[in-house]
């Protein structure tokens, strides 16, 4: 619901459980008043402390402007005129100077949640947006700040558009999508950081006086660090406490702030990072900033996590795929790498229809003269010669054997040893003058050009074209460097990470439309793009290249903070692990991918006829839990991260009569007794049936679950509670 207080010039959003609150300040400017647990006043203008509770009576001194923007909470912050903390707005005029002054204009209230042109954003039903205008009269710039809320949701939804609607070209060094002034008080802050092989584990500190930075400047979004900044108080605990929590729906540069101002004031900004980027906005253009979520918790990081979960389930996965049941696959990268022929790929087919595997994944290798990780890219014609088939004749034997087909592309790159580099050598990302970096034997290929996202839509579209192909696998494995264009004026030349980004996602909408039941899942090395903005085009996301079962625990924990399990990607993998070499039971392995899109990655001709064996109820075991991993609550009940020693997690449905419950003893200890296991989210008037025992709802929930310590290292147990008629 939105309210506008027209006596107190004040805005009120509520969802069902929270209330965010601004005001318009003499008339003049915008700013946030309140954002915490529904209140049913919008009287609260007081609380800016301007010695009036009606902000059109604030009388503004000209004499000291600078000292009331220095310390006014502001809607959305802009530079260059007196607000020293971290701004949304900078911008360079015609004539090269920089400062803008945004002041209130108007508002609109819409029944509905727009799109937002050429990018990814929440959708759906029961939504509610309402538009401020904000102008720069100086620059004749239009400022539309949006803000959305779904009825079924405690998230809010934050954009900004600028237009410019004067006649002399403007140039916006900074446009974030949003910021969020706190006020006065003690916070941690909390974010998720790594490389490749260890995305997203999450870290905590106390927020200081200055600025903390989460960021990324390498044209994706999540291997070092993730789009995702919260604000707890330090008594926060995952039932207690409160969170501010902000999660960018975008996958390329990112700019994520807390910053402690000098009055002990919180402001928290998010959007594309302003390094590296400068939009040349000409008279009568529009510029659209992403979407940023955010999300407030009076109970701690697991209602946060309920909230971000539910509304990605609901609002921002495609419909088709977001409760409908995943093949449960088998790549043969792992397995094979570059080594395969039909002959082989078949071999695995079979013994995976065998096990009840659903879908057989062609990764990278099959093109080209693709031998090495040095060639071909950018060549997608399939190499007849290598698979000793062709592509239909190869899915139709797969098909006949009852396993679905899927493939992998590299659509973003190019290979110096390529027929198309050699042919469009100006294709690539550089910069004149200057020889390009490789990274992976690869350049990127310059997604700015329309000719060059032409050809690579025609050519993975007549792939899919040519046989019964029902998946992708999208993979990008390089940053973004050089990152400048022959085709863009030297005016623009600021302007190729985010076309980079806005090109992919067109792209991929561009192949849904053609293709809408292939099923697309997003690959960066593993996690390195893993966001709200990849989900919007993909229902699951590549989680990490390392599958070890016990690094999993760690990056599996910090991604489903934010990410319903039924969108991370997890398989079982071949031992000793390919990335750490270390060695752990297959039903542990198992256990640990339950927590994602289940899976295979290794050769299943070659394993021990014991692992094999396994196979067959590992698959039914989670096909009688898909519908509780694709829907259910998601709680922490013990992080490894934290004590080194274990890990658990559980599944509740909504209706809370069935959980899952995944326990991973990592290191076993000497004279030691079970562990107690307080679970969450169930019935407290309920019994629940666990190994043909009974226990009631509350007793498990107070006093706990005793589970006791298997013997051996890296060991696991799934236990399964059913509610009682």
């Amino acid at each position: 619901m939105i309210q506008f207080d027209r006596e107190h010039q004040v805005f009120k959003i509520d969802t069902p459980h929270t209330s965010y609150v601004m005001g318009v300040v003499s008339g003049k400017y915008l700013s946030h008043i309140y954002y915490g647990n529904y209140i049913k006043t919008c009287d609260m203008g007081y609380l800016l402390d301007l010695g009036t509770d009606f902000l059109q009576e604030a009388s503004l001194d000209e004499g000291e402007k600078v000292t009331l923007l220095d310390r006014l909470p502001f809607e959305y912050s802009f530079a260059g005129i007196g607000d020293f903390r971290q701004s949304c707005l900078e911008v360079v005029s015609s004539e090269g100077q920089r400062g803008v002054e945004l002041v209130y204009d108007s508002y609109e209230m819409i029944s509905g949640k727009p799109e937002l042109t050429g990018l990814p954003a929440a959708f759906g039903g029961g939504a509610e947006t309402l538009k401020i205008t904000l102008k720069d009269p100086a620059l004749k710039l239009r400022v539309v700040l949006s803000y959305s809320v779904f009825a079924d949701s405690d998230a809010l939804m934050r954009s900004c558009q600028v237009i410019n609607d004067g006649t002399e070209d403007v140039f916006l060094e900074r446009v974030l999508s949003a910021c969020l002034d706190l006020g006065e008080g003690d916070y941690e802050t909390i974010a998720l950081h790594g490389s490749w092989a260890r995305e997203r584990h999450m870290e905590r500190q106390a927020a200081g006086y200055g600025t903390y930075l989460v960021e990324s400047k390498r044209g994706i979004s999540s291997h070092q660090s993730h789009p995702f900044l919260a604000l707890v108080s330090p008594d926060c605990t995952q039932e207690h406490g409160e969170v501010y929590a902000m999660n960018f729906v975008y996958s390329g540069n990112f700019f994520a702030s807390a910053e402690k101002n000098q009055f002990g004031a919180f402001r928290m900004a998010m959007g594309i990072h302003p390094d590296g980027f400068c939009w040349k906005l000409a008279a009568g253009e529009s510029f659209q900033a992403p979407e940023a979520v955010i999300v407030y918790s009076d109970a701690g990081l697991d209602k946060m996590t309920h909230i971000f979960h539910d509304l990605y389930r609901d609002h921002l996965i495609r419909q088709q795929w977001v409760y409908k049941r995943r093949p449960v696959l088998i790549n043969n990268w792992e397995a094979t790498y570059f080594d395969f022929d039909h002959k082989k790929l078949l071999a695995i087919a079979k013994e995976a229809a065998d096990n009840g595997i659903e879908m057989l994944v062609m990764d990278d290798g099959w093109f080209g003269k693709r031998d090495r990780d040095d060639s071909s890219l950018g060549d997608w014609t399939v190499n007849e010669t290598k698979l000793g088939d062709s592509l239909e004749s190869l899915v139709s034997q797969v098909n006949a054997l009852g396993v679905k087909f899927g493939i992998w592309f590299e659509p973003e790159m190019i290979s110096p040893d390529s027929s198309l580099y050699r042919e469009h050598p100006d294709w690539a990302l550089q910069i004149q003058g200057r020889e390009g970096s490789q990274a992976r034997n690869q350049y990127v290929l310059d997604f700015s050009r329309p000719d060059v996202v032409e050809y690579i839509y025609q050519s993975v579209a007549a792939v899919l074209r040519s046989a019964n192909i029902e998946y992708i696998k999208w993979d990008m494995n390089r940053p973004l460097t050089d990152a400048a264009s022959a085709y863009l004026t030297k005016e623009q030349q600021g302007e190729v990470f985010h076309r980079h980004v806005l090109a992919v996602y067109a792209l991929q909408e561009r192949l849904l439309a053609e293709f809408p039941g292939l099923l697309l899942e997003n690959c960066t090395s593993g996690g390195g793009r893993f966001d709200p903005g990849m989900l919007y085009y993909s229902p699951q996301i590549w989680c990490s290249d390392d599958t070890d079962a016990i690094e999993r625990l760690t990056i599996q924990e910090g991604t489903a903070l934010l990410y319903p399990l039924s969108t991370i990607g997890a398989h079982v993998s071949d031992c000793p692990n390919h990335t750490v070499g270390r060695v752990t039971p297959f039903a542990t392995r198992a256990a640990v991918a339950m927590a994602g899109t289940f899976g295979y990655e290794l050769d299943i001709t070659k394993i021990s006829q014991e692992d094999r064996a396994q196979i067959a109820a590992q698959v039914k075991t989670y096909q009688e839990n898909i519908d509780l991993i694709q829907q259910g609550d998601y709680y922490r009940i013990a992080s490894y991260q934290k004590n080194k020693r274990y890990d658990c997690y559980e599944v509740v449905s909504k209706d809370r009569k069935k959980a899952v419950v995944v326990f991973v003893q990592v290191l076993a200890e000497a004279n030691m007794h079970g562990h107690i296991l307080r679970l969450k989210g169930l019935n407290p008037e309920g019994r629940y049936r666990i190994n043909g025992k009974c226990f009631s709802g509350d007793a498990l929930m107070q006093a706990g679950l005793l589970v006791k310590r298997p013997w051996g290292d890296f060991q696991a147990e799934v236990i399964t509670l059913m509610e009682e008629e």
